[in-house]
């Protein structure tokens, strides 16, 4: 089924889900730049245009969306500004922005709890997609995006830069655990935050400019609260992250990284644990584990960062830092004859490659999905506090109806997930 753009703005105008299939865009604008619109308008949108999008060559900025007014024409300036002979259009409902015939791609920088429904009705509307992580809250939504992505054939980036930035230090640890300079890994920890808790913030006064209703979206309807969404343009993360309602708290927030790191090393882009289990004290928040099918555990606690523990040896990782046991271990470097993994300048770099070549980008909507997956199952050992079997490739918790009724949730009326 195919429907023009003037039914597309209708849809999007009035109602929602939208049908929509069959919407393709012109591989790149006239300027043989990929034109580009921005969906939520916080600090990390503010970051990633500041670091880099701008002042790209491969992309231009042509539209910005944000439910809060202030943060919206603050963009919009920004942009402008910027191209100066521009205007950059600013829109409330980013289903407006995706009936643009000349939009090649979008980039989600949402609350977490919103990433899915715009997924899939960016894959509709027939744009590439950059999603900053972690991907989705649930299970359910995970699966669905890869599903949409793969239906529409549309290039997803999933925003997990440690394996592009930061030095390449993440690049190197990888390569040297997947060469077996450790030997065999036994286990892996990552140091992160705790699971989420449910919200029970207070009732506030609304003030104008903020469309609260969108900003809610499919979770649960609640009173405003400023720490969900601080009035006007400000210069933190918002606590939203720490709530199940929106996020996966602290452990999926920076979890999303690092366990991703962890996945490549260990080769699971393509599937993942096998096992979830909650720590041994039932009041711990830390010390919950995931068990691949070859017996490598993955520990949620420990340094910041990830830590492969080999037989031989221990890599560990973060931003800031790279170091090995023994003291020499990278002394010898990797070799023509080793497994070599690309090294990018930066992930908008590799993106934009793969929107005009049709690969998939270094993170994809299956490692990012993959890798969001590990933390959920993490939060519901933690959530419910017992220890759950999984098998990566259904997508099902094994012989466990009540598990597999924890995949997904039910969405408030009027932003239930799109079909695709």
């Amino acid at each position: 089924m195919s429907i023009s753009r003037r039914d597309f703005v209708a849809a999007a105008t009035f109602a929602a889900p939208m049908i929509l299939t069959g919407i393709s865009h012109a591989s790149t604008s006239a300027n043989n730049r990929i034109s580009v619109g921005f969906i939520g308008m916080g600090i990390r949108a503010r970051n990633l245009l500041r670091g880099g999008w701008l002042a790209s060559a491969d992309v231009q900025v042509i539209a910005v969306c944000d439910v809060d007014t202030s943060r919206r024409e603050d963009r919009k300036k920004m942009v402008d500004d910027h191209y100066q002979n521009t205007d950059c259009a600013a829109f409330i409902d980013y289903r407006d922005m995706l009936a643009r015939d000349d939009l090649d791609a979008v980039v989600i920088t949402t609350p977490d709890h919103w990433h899915t429904n715009m997924v899939l009705d960016a894959c509709r509307a027939g744009t590439d997609i950059y999603c900053e992580k972690p991907l989705t809250i649930t299970l359910g939504e995970a699966q669905r995006m890869i599903d949409a992505v793969r239906k529409h054939g549309r290039v997803f980036q999933t925003g997990s830069q440690q394996r592009t930035e930061y030095g390449h230090r993440f690049v190197q640890a990888c390569e040297y655990v997947r060469n077996g300079r450790i030997g065999e890994i036994i286990s892996i920890n990552v140091g992160v935050g705790p699971a989420p808790v449910p919200c029970d913030l207070p009732e506030e006064s609304l003030e104008p400019g903020l469309d609260w209703d969108r900003w809610l979206g499919p979770a649960p309807q609640r009173p405003y609260n400023s720490v969900l969404s601080p009035r006007g343009v400000h210069d933190h993360y918002p606590m939203w992250r720490r709530y199940h309602e929106y996020a996966g708290g602290p452990l999926a927030d920076m979890g999303a990284h690092h366990f991703d790191i962890a996945q490549w090393g260990l080769g699971t882009d393509h599937s993942g644990p096998v096992r979830a289990v909650p720590p041994h004290d039932p009041n711990a928040d830390y010390g919950a584990m995931v068990v691949y099918e070859n017996g490598v555990k993955l520990f949620h606690g420990g340094p910041n960062g990830t830590t492969f523990v080999g037989r031989d040896g221990i890599v560990a990782v973060d931003r800031g830092r790279i170091d090995g046991v023994p003291g020499n271990l990278f002394d010898q470097p990797i070799e023509e004859s080793d497994e070599k993994l690309p090294r990018w300048p930066n992930h908008l770099a590799n993106f934009a490659s793969c929107v005009r070549d049709r690969s998939r980008p270094i993170c994809d909507v299956e490692i990012g999905a993959r890798s969001v997956a590990v933390c959920h199952l993490l939060n519901l050992a933690y959530r419910y506090r017992r220890e759950l079997t999984w098998d990566p490739q259904t997508w099902r918790f094994v012989d466990d109806d009540e598990a597999n009724g924890w995949l997904d949730y039910e969405r408030r009326p009027g932003y239930e997930l799109p079909s695709v």
